[in-house]
């Protein structure tokens, strides 16, 4: 983008700058406005960003306004899909999602919701949706050129390693000092990882664009 673009404008939705450009970031919603996330930028000298607190499902900014939306595991977070892609533009989405269901398949199985079910009430997630899912809802707001990779084994090695950390003394303890909720989400740990082994848990990068 920033090859066709003499000064792009770009939107990081998971609120982590990390590109050229001028660079905002907006936050998931109220829990993170409570929360009142602070972000730390080393002075880069290509770099241009800002730290905007926005609801990503009700964006205070004017339409066609970036070149790019930078959506880093923030659209599990999103309880409502279908608003979430609608505030999309030009995009590179990255995230979490269950299994494509089968042509003979009209849910997931049982045991696989009962697994996302633990896994959503441990990390406070809405409902999980599908890769086909996310395609769907992206065709149906006319985005365009739009395409989906399956990252699930380039990831594979992050929960493992996450674990690893928490288990280290400095995890431990500023796992404790974080709260009950952070200690039930690193519990909750093995069952992303039972996720990813058993197929249900999908790691995605979507890209598409807003016709012309």
């Amino acid at each position: 983008m920033a090859e066709s673009v003499a000064d792009p404008l770009l939107l990081d939705l998971s609120g982590t700058c990390s590109a050229g450009g001028a660079i905002p970031g907006a936050t998931y919603g109220s829990l993170y406005r409570r929360v009142g996330r602070r972000v730390r930028l080393r002075p880069l000298e290509l770099v241009l960003a800002s730290f905007q607190v926005a609801d990503a499902l009700n964006q205070p900014f004017p339409d066609r306004q970036f070149d790019l939306v930078w959506s880093m595991e923030s659209g599990e977070h999103m309880p409502d899909k279908q608003k979430f892609v609608g505030e999309l533009g030009t995009i590179i989405l990255v995230t979490w999602c269950h299994r494509d269901l089968s042509p003979s398949e009209e849910s997931l199985l049982p045991e696989e919701k009962e697994l996302l079910n633990k896994i959503c009430k441990s990390f406070y997630l809405p409902a999980w949706c599908s890769t086909a899912d996310y395609v769907k809802l992206l065709q149906s707001k006319s985005l365009r050129d739009i395409k989906a990779t399956d990252w699930s084994e380039n990831v594979a090695p992050f929960w493992p390693a996450v674990i690893k950390s928490a288990l280290t003394w400095r995890g431990f303890t500023s796992i404790l000092r974080s709260g009950w909720k952070t200690i039930k989400a690193a519990l909750a740990m093995p069952l992303m990882i039972e996720g990813y082994k058993k197929g249900l848990i999908k790691f995605v990068i979507i890209t598409c664009r807003k016709p012309e």
